[in-house]
């Protein structure tokens, strides 16, 4: 009988094992993430380990929200991956009755992203198809960009940027709290260069820039709270924006339903019914 290996973050040879396995399913490699010292306890594979080698995993991530004034207990499941040699035997469906165990009834919900090959399978478990939705405008703007590029590669600035999320006053309509370490997972790796910084208001905005569009994934300011001053910061070369969140003034903004291609968001729990109701989307940097 397999056994569900779990809380194995610090033991070196199940945490290589499973970097392989990553590293060969999704091309991740989460080692770097772990000795930057941004793997807490908020990312938990749930492995199934086999002669010492993760064979299949489904991680739990803790991602609290703050919807509404009031922060909702939510888990993401992610990194979903079985080696090749052993798929087919049932491995995943083991591991998230043992989620299923660990959880039910102590959270307000449990969501996650799975491939259109899959949609199918998460049903079995109570989730259902849930709805997310995009948030965009075309902008006029004045002046040059008042934002200083800061490249996100020692921790001196790492440390700068979450003693900025701590600060920070603005928020989204659904905001990730409690769980800097997922954001950074962004910021260290594949998203270097898409942090901005502009001093006299002390605020951070992680963004890309292509041409005219910007979008625009999370702000963190300890003095901007409304989302059309962050904007204004990108200078008169922005004539669009599109947001990774949902913002608090939506007024101005074309809203349109998102699906992103070749996958389908599950949601489980009375909790997250109301992005749909409501028109939110889960904060692209809190995908894991």
């Amino acid at each position: 009988m397999y056994q569900v290996i779990k809380n194995y973050r610090d033991n070196e040879a199940l945490r290589h094992s499973f970097n392989e396995l990553a590293g060969k399913t999704f091309g991740l490699d989460f080692e770097d993430w772990y000795q930057n010292g941004f793997w807490g306890d908020n990312y938990n594979p749930y492995s199934i380990v086999i002669d010492g080698k993760v064979v299949a995993n489904v991680s739990v991530n803790k991602t609290d929200m703050l919807i509404d004034g009031e922060i909702k207990h939510l888990l993401q499941l992610g990194t979903v991956m079985t080696d090749e040699e052993y798929r087919n035997q049932g491995l995943s469906r083991m591991i998230m009755e043992q989620i299923d165990a660990d959880y039910a009834g102590k959270v307000d919900g449990i969501y996650l992203f799975g491939n259109d090959s899959v949609v199918e399978f998460y049903p079995r478990f109570g989730f259902v198809k849930g709805e997310e939705y995009l948030y965009s405008k075309k902008v006029s703007l004045t002046g040059e960009s008042q934002l200083e590029q800061i490249i996100m590669d020692k921790p001196v600035v790492w440390k700068q940027l979450t003693d900025a999320m701590q600060r920070s006053v603005f928020h989204g309509s659904m905001d990730m709290v409690h769980n800097n370490e997922l954001i950074m997972f962004y910021v260290s790796k594949f998203m270097q260069e898409n942090v901005y910084y502009h001093k006299t208001t002390d605020t951070y905005v992680i963004a890309e820039i292509e041409e005219n569009s910007l979008l625009i994934h999370n702000v963190f300011s300890s003095t901007i709270t409304a989302l059309d001053e962050v904007i204004k910061l990108f200078g008169k070369d922005i004539t669009e924006v599109t947001l990774g969140f949902a913002p608090m003034e939506c007024e101005s903004y074309d809203v349109v339903n998102y699906h992103e291609e070749d996958c389908t968001f599950f949601i489980k729990g009375k909790a997250l019914e109301v992005v749909a109701e409501e028109k939110l989307r889960i904060p692209s940097l809190a995908h894991a």
